[in-house]
């Protein structure tokens, strides 16, 4: 579930408003960060859900804690906005167990060695990697190249209905048929797919 909460976040009164696409909104349905957090609870306990993106401000590394903190045994909480696959703030995410699981993308940061360096910061400190696509996608397959070569587990690129996705998927079957028996599906373990590096 990948929730894009700084898109609904108001930094003036530090509250979550549930009805921001409204055109008429009055305000009605602001919530704070600790009920914002309940909701994510109720959720998980209602409904199979596995992975919850950026369910908090990009800088609202307290909810990210105490979420974390709450369901992160059983929920992958994966910091996209919050991380921008940038070292330093994986770095403090860690120290602080501000969440349990990166979003990869490699033009956030803008090279592949230090995207390589936030993935095995991440695998070291027991998350899950998930590699993902950028909006605007073109049909080139790297991530595709780059989320097996890491061994990532995960990769998000959409549901397979245009071809710069499909181009993606694509990728993934041929390597696994160049992989032939050597190929591993992750399956129930694709937080931690391979040993840390």
């Amino acid at each position: 579930m990948d929730v894009a909460a700084s898109e609904f976040y108001s930094d003036k009164d530090k509250t979550y408003d549930l009805n921001f696409k409204e055109e008429n909104n009055d305000g009605s349905q602001k919530i704070s960060g600790e009920s914002l957090k309940d909701v994510y609870k109720s959720f998980v306990s209602e409904y199979p859900i596995v992975s919850v993106e950026d369910p908090f401000d990009q800088d609202d590394w307290t909810h990210y804690a105490k979420l974390t903190e709450e369901i992160g045994e059983q929920v992958q909480i994966v910091g996209d906005d919050l991380l921008v696959t940038n070292p330093t703030r994986v770095a403090k995410a860690i120290k602080e167990k501000t969440c349990n699981a990166l979003l990869l993308k490699v033009n956030q940061i803008g090279s592949v060695t230090e995207s390589i360096e936030a993935v095995k910061m991440s695998k070291r400190a027991g998350w899950g990697v998930m590699t993902s696509h950028r909006s605007g996608e073109t049909e080139d397959t790297f991530i595709a190249d780059l989320a097996v070569g890491l061994a990532t587990g995960q990769i998000k690129t959409g549901a397979p209905c245009r071809s710069e996705r499909l181009a993606k998927y694509n990728q993934l079957l041929r390597i696994e048929e160049e992989l032939g028996d050597a190929a591993v599906y992750a399956g129930a373990k694709f937080r931690a797919p391979v040993e840390p590096y």
